[in-house]
């Protein structure tokens, strides 16, 4: 099995409101994609309560395979709802381990 998990930070000048239809849409998009892309084992997403913390969306997901990780990367599910942080998104860090 494999954790992949990766933190989003975004433009800190983003207005409030937008910032958080965003960060909204987003949750819901990754969640509803098991349902679409079958080889996801788990997947959630946090939004960051903390304003004091450099991050403001945590993804976790488990795949059975690195394979399937990068499969799941390159889905045309994925990339579309991924595409919902294109404009806003300032970093992104990543970790995929197994266990």
């Amino acid at each position: 099995m494999v954790k992949h998990i990766v933190l989003f930070r975004l433009d800190p000048d983003m207005e409030t409101g937008r910032k958080a239809e965003v960060m909204a849409t987003f949750k819901k998009g990754i969640e509803n994609l098991p349902a679409k892309i079958p080889f996801i084992r788990k997947i959630e997403v946090g939004l960051n309560v903390n304003a004091d913390e450099e991050f403001d969306i945590a993804l976790y997901s488990e795949f059975d395979t690195m394979d399937e990780v990068k499969a799941y990367a390159v889905h045309p599910e994925h990339v579309a709802v991924a595409a919902l942080l294109k404009d806003c998104k300032k970093s992104r860090a990543c970790v995929d381990y197994e266990y």
